[in-house]
């Protein structure tokens, strides 16, 4: 396997490494909570689309086209990237992307005729964010000790949540609750909620350079562009048999597939879910974002520690399960406080379900394929994504009610659950 950085550096320049590969996580994060979560669908649904519209569902729709894309393009760049032997040239041509679509969505107005502008610009958007995190997570076995890998997932995933959180709150006390609000924007056309897609596409710039900066990939041969591309689409084929012969992983996969749709939905629609069945208004919605943020971080911090000591797949099924329970209750009440409560909670148990996922992972990646398998690991939380988008969209359409979009999800967290429980997790796949 190859030697991780860690082992090769002195302490210091280990912590600055290790800190600036989770401030990636910190860097994205304001994408995640802002333009896919809480702001810009909540602006989307009431404001450009307008009030009775299937804005909704048509974000759903865009959202579910893109990580369909994704799904199907992830393995064959995670194989370019292999065979190119580096990965961050790859983390940052897809992070300048992803920035130039972030910051075009200021041009979104609140009328009905740039609804379409708005769902391609996320839909791209999206895309690229997604790419560049596939080979963001891929540098995580390469650089990281295995007794690490839960920890530094966790703390990448806690730091995420603190980015998130300081950028809702930025935009919240900037721009959306700022009185007077900058004499600059016009509160007429929008401009302070507008601005949020500016400043997300400028703090996935600025907070991303931390990586470039401090993260030493180790030295592997690789190919020029052109070869890596030829190559790396070639031999996909083989690549993909070898790691694909490894059952435990692919199994692991599997389960992945179908809690990790239901982990994408419950954040993608939950700020929509809250606006649309309890009425919260922008403001509270960034609130409810801030509180996720919050109880999120914390989770993640912890289960990081809890996940090197029992294991990411136990880890993995006590947050799926207290996810479901907690879900199922937001679904019944109708206590708008209670729901602030219940939320929270929630908020406690998505980080630690997707951080184990990307420790195990990190711990079952054949050495030299980590961006190829980190590609199916991408492939198999998008592969089904769209359905999970669908069938939010659908059943919210064909009930009339937000709730019966919200209850699909829960679905899909049980289903994974029970093909996760019989995983046999113990041994890596070299042995």
């Amino acid at each position: 396997m190859t030697q991780p950085l860690v082992a090769a550096s002195t302490h210091e320049s280990n912590r600055a490494a290790l800190a600036g590969w989770c401030f990636y996580d910190w860097a994205n994060s304001a994408f995640a909570a802002i333009i896919v979560t809480f702001v810009f669908p909540t602006y989307f649904s009431q404001m450009v689309a307008g009030p009775g519209s299937s804005g909704a569902e048509d974000w759903g729709l865009a959202l579910g086209i893109s990580e369909g894309a994704v799904a199907i393009s992830a393995p064959v760049f995670g194989a370019v990237a292999d065979r190119s032997g580096r990965l961050k040239p790859w983390i940052a041509v897809t992070t300048l992307i992803a920035a130039a679509l972030i910051a075009g969505l200021w041009f979104v107005r609140p009328q009905e005729s740039d609804v379409l502008l708005a769902l391609v610009l996320v839909a791209l958007a999206n895309f690229a964010v997604e790419l560049a995190i596939v080979f963001y997570n891929a540098l995580l076995p390469r650089i990281t000790p295995p007794d690490m890998v839960g920890r530094l997932s966790g703390w990448g995933w806690a730091t995420g949540y603190a980015g998130g959180l300081a950028a809702l709150l930025l935009c919240l006390f900037l721009l959306i609750k700022a009185n007077p609000p900058p004499a600059f924007l016009d509160v007429r056309m929008a401009e302070p909620v507008r601005a949020t897609a500016v400043l997300t596409a400028l703090w996935l710039l600025v907070f991303s350079l931390p990586l470039f900066l401090l993260v030493r990939e180790p030295r592997r041969r690789g190919l020029s562009i052109g070869p890596a591309i030829v190559s790396g689409i070639t031999e996909l084929k083989t690549s993909l048999r070898s790691v694909l012969r490894h059952k435990v992983l692919v199994r692991f996969l599997i389960a992945r597939m179908i809690y990790t749709d239901g982990l994408a939905a419950l954040f993608a629609f939950g700020g929509l879910f809250a606006a649309g069945h309890f009425g919260f208004r922008i403001d509270e919605v960034l609130i409810l974002g801030i509180l996720l943020n919050v109880t999120g971080a914390i989770g993640a911090a912890v289960f990081g520690w809890i996940d090197d000591r029992i294991g990411p797949k136990p880890t993995i099924l006590i947050a799926l399960a207290s996810l479901t329970v907690l879900g199922a209750a937001a679904l019944l009440i109708a206590d708008k406080t209670l729901f602030w409560v219940i939320a929270g909670a929630l908020g406690l148990f998505v980080g630690p379900a997707q951080s184990a996922s990307r420790s195990l992972m990190a711990r079952l990646a054949p050495s030299d394929l980590e961006a190829e398998a980190f590609g199916l690991f991408s492939l198999s939380g998008k592969a089904t994504a769209f359905v999970a988008s669908f069938a939010f969209s659908a059943a919210t359409a064909f009930f009339g009610d937000i709730r019966a979009g919200m209850a699909t999800i829960l679905g899909f967290l049980i289903a994974g659950f029970l093909l996760l429980v019989p995983l046999q997790a113990t041994k890596p796949l070299s042995s």
